[in-house]
């Protein structure tokens, strides 16, 4: 076969290598694995940088030893001269002469294809592990992964987050990879033709495809093979390409390498080339430790995930909800809340922690602010009812000295005066009983008259002192006494009464009896009414008695200083009971002292 031009640059170059560089060529130590790692593609594509550092890095981490390690890159899409892969056998041949290889590893199909074609010239007895995309090779002694590419999960991806989606327009290039790419796909892509309408834009120069990819219809999306070569023959990276392909289109862009995600497309069932290279690193690694590459089967890898870039989402508007269960969502913002949890689960403890803390101080404030209150009311009642004794101290002596005063007068003035008479007119009695017996006998006479009025005046007076009927007749005679005593010609006293207790105590009968005096008394000095109503009645387990006149009556805050109303209230209170003044200026007055019955008791019939 004829060389081209470039072909014959390239043979000359291996001639040199060959003659100048053999001398110096290096071996590999004792013992030393050496591999030899062949790629389809250009040094910048994912895989060929995968197979150049990380394949042989893996390997040596599971061998557990030193691996010295070769590289070549054939580069089918920049040079698809069929008389390129003869010179570039014949590189190999020049540069690698006397040297071993322990495996040989063709990365895709090109590379797999080469190997299977030159290995007896080349590689005669060395082990091959490939990685193939169509078909296992036809090799002895070889084991490997085949990975066929799914392009159908893309779509399904893309039906399900787009259901209206009705045309696919795919980008493809010019050169020979391109076209298998294409073949590929438009192989795969016919069980979907009823559903979807497939554009091929391929074989277009750059400009004319970016200008076609602006202006695409609704309701479409935009499939990204892969694209190394335009229709004119320029040679682009596949992948720095992709970043003019979507800044172009004016509809979403999809692909199936995992390579293209973060390039502006919205995702796909994308293939994985790191898992891809992890499984192609076990088999190899297999072959090193002595298995025969014939003895390891062939591993059919899926190396397919659904993935979307969730910024693509976003730009493109498409429900986040669409994206199908399992899918790896890529570059999302992460909430505040996955971004700071941390920080906010600690904030949110100290927050209840000093809500806590500030609820229980305020709880006790509360508490103690209510104690607080409660100790000065009492304080204040204390104080209140210091003064109110103390007043009533005062009050008390006031009347008991007035008292003790008006029986000194009562003594002085009356009985003490007819004492006095009476011991004159007895002194002249005495005298006058022999000399004139008759006006001896009239004095005797008014003696004896003045001798029982001054009886009477300590009888009355001994009974406004203390009544002693009290003790022997009982309250209700009692208060019948008091009507009879206290009725005058111009107050009239009226008593009645309803079941009342015979048997009651000598205190409460005494605290009820001062009560009705104190109240009818006041009336009588007070009120300048004409008539005074007392009643006492059982009302329950309760004994009531009321004093009502018909006067002028009297502000009660104004006279609850009074002695009377505070000496009936002690009394009622010391009792156990109540009492309660109902009056207003011009409106008479009512008074109703009320106290608990101790028991059962026998009661006066009303009368």
């Amino acid at each position: 076969m004829p060389l081209t031009s470039t072909s014959l640059i390239v043979v000359a170059a291996v001639a040199a290598i060959a003659l100048v560089g053999a001398p110096t060529r290096a071996t590999a130590q004792p013992g030393q694995k050496a591999i030899l790692v062949l790629a389809s593609s250009r040094r910048d594509v994912r895989i060929t940088a995968l197979g150049a550092q990380t394949l042989p890095a893996v390997i040596e981490e599971r061998l557990e030893q030193s691996v010295d390690a070769y590289f070549e890159s054939i580069d089918q899409a920049r040079f698809p001269d069929p008389g390129y892969q003869t010179a570039f056998r014949e590189f190999l041949r020049a540069k690698y002469q006397g040297r071993h290889f322990d495996v040989v590893i063709p990365l895709q199909d090109v590379a797999t294809a080469f190997v299977s074609h030159y290995r007896d010239d080349l590689f005669p007895s060395t082990p091959v592990v490939f990685y193939a995309t169509d078909g296992a090779p036809r090799l002895e002694n070889a084991t490997g992964v085949l990975a066929q590419p799914d392009l159908t999960t893309t779509l399904t991806l893309a039906l399900a987050l787009q259901p209206d989606l009705e045309q696919v327009f795919v980008v493809a290039g010019a050169s020979g990879r391109d076209k298998a790419n294409e073949d590929g796909a438009r192989a795969q892509f016919r069980s979907l033709e009823p559903r979807l309408k497939f554009t091929y834009l391929s074989a277009l120069p750059i400009d004319q495809l970016l200008r076609r990819l602006a202006a695409l219809p609704p309701r479409s999306i935009v499939y990204y093979l892969l694209f190394y070569q335009d229709s004119v023959g320029e040679n682009v990276n596949p992948v720095t390409f992709l970043d003019r392909v979507t800044e172009a289109s004016n509809r979403p862009v999809y692909s199936w390498v995992d390579t293209t995600i973060g390039h502006g497309v919205v995702g796909g069932g994308l293939r994985v080339l790191d898992s891809l290279i992890d499984t192609l690193a076990n088999q190899a690694v297999r072959v090193l430790r002595g298995t025969s590459a014939n003895g390891i089967p062939i591993v059919s890898s899926d190396v397919s995930i659904k993935q979307v870039d969730w910024r693509q989402l976003r730009r493109w508007k498409i429900n986040e909800r669409r994206v199908p269960e399992g899918t790896l969502v890529l570059f999302r913002d992460p909430s505040v809340w996955e971004r700071y949890k941390v920080y906010i689960v600690a904030a949110a403890a100290l927050l209840a922690a000093q809500s806590i803390l500030i609820g229980g101080l305020l709880a006790q404030v509360t508490r103690r602010r209510r104690a607080e209150d409660e100790v000065r009311r009492r304080e204040t009642e204390l104080r209140s009812s210091y003064e109110r004794i103390r007043d009533l101290g005062g009050r008390l002596l006031n009347a008991q000295e007035g008292e003790r005063a008006r029986i000194a007068r009562e003594l002085h003035d009356d009985i003490s005066q007819h004492l006095a008479i009476l011991a004159i007119d007895l002194q002249r009695v005495s005298r006058l009983i022999v000399e004139r017996p008759q006006e001896a006998e009239r004095l005797a006479a008014e003696a004896s008259d003045r001798t029982q009025s001054v009886g009477a005046s300590v009888r009355d007076l001994s009974h406004r002192l203390h009544p002693s009927n009290l003790a022997f007749a009982g309250l209700v005679p009692a208060l019948s006494g008091l009507q009879r005593t206290a009725s005058t010609d111009g107050v009239e006293v009226s008593f009645s009464h309803g079941h009342v207790p015979s048997l009651l105590s000598n205190d409460l009968t005494l605290c009820l009896f001062r009560i009705a005096e104190e109240a009818v008394q006041n009336a009588i000095r007070h009120s300048r009414g004409t008539r005074i109503d007392v009643n006492l009645d059982s009302v329950g387990d309760a004994i009531m008695l009321t004093v009502v006149d018909n006067g002028g009556g009297f502000n009660p805050l104004v006279a609850e200083r009074g002695l009377g109303l505070i000496s009936m209230r002690e009394r009622i209170e010391l009792a156990g009971g109540t009492l309660h003044v109902l009056s207003a200026p011009g409106e008479g007055t009512r008074i109703t002292a009320r106290v608990g019955l101790p028991g059962e008791q026998k009661s006066y019939a009303a009368g």
